[in-house]
């Protein structure tokens, strides 16, 4: 692809296309295909929620005052609802090298994890507080959180619930699958 790109660029710059890169730059564009990709989400006010969902939610704003950020100020919390009813907590842990801290996602995922490992995980929730309040619209997990809801999912055969927390409106989705598309799991090692 790159060379394709490479080469009508080059006869941009230098006024003329080569015979061969034209050949392949329009037989490219030709071959391509586009997908769209969606997903489900539904949206919720604070009493439209289950208990089980508050509950679960109320403990995630609570972490965020157990986060240490000094570096962003963005305060984290996360809330693992366990088969077994157990509550597992979690924030965000910074560090000043920045690759060496932890999500609040994550250090809950691995806390569940490593105390009840035969304990499939049923709901998740993350909350985001900075500038003295909670963020009006919910915060997304970043990528390395969302590849480890989907391993945890996928390690326990079941969906895991995700609720995202914001003032106005909270994300509820019914799979941590619903918010990485084009999944990598155990089976894409396969080939």
């Amino acid at each position: 692809m790159s060379f394709f790109f490479r080469t009508f660029a080059a006869a941009k710059v230098f006024g003329e296309f080569p015979t061969t890169g034209k050949e392949n730059y329009l037989t490219y564009q030709n071959s391509m295909k586009e997908y769209n990709l969606t997903t489900k989400m539904h949206a919720y006010q604070w009493d439209e929620l289950t208990d089980e969902q508050r509950e679960v939610l109320t403990i995630a704003k609570e972490q965020t005052k157990r986060s240490y950020c000094p570096y962003s100020r963005f305060h984290v919390g996360a809330a693992a609802k366990l088969a077994n009813g157990v509550i597992i907590r979690g924030c965000n842990q910074e560090n000043a090298a920045y690759p060496s801290g932890l999500c609040a996602e994550r250090s809950a995922l691995f806390a569940a994890g490593a105390q009840y490992p035969d304990q499939p995980v049923e709901r998740l929730a993350i909350a985001c507080f900075t500038g003295g309040h909670f963020t009006k619209e919910p915060g997304s997990p970043c990528g390395a959180c969302r590849q480890v809801m989907l391993e945890t999912e996928h390690r326990y055969g079941g969906k895991m619930e995700v609720l995202l927390y914001g003032e106005n409106e909270i994300y509820v989705f019914d799979s941590a699958a619903d918010l990485l598309p084009l999944i990598f799991v155990s089976e894409s090692l396969k080939g």
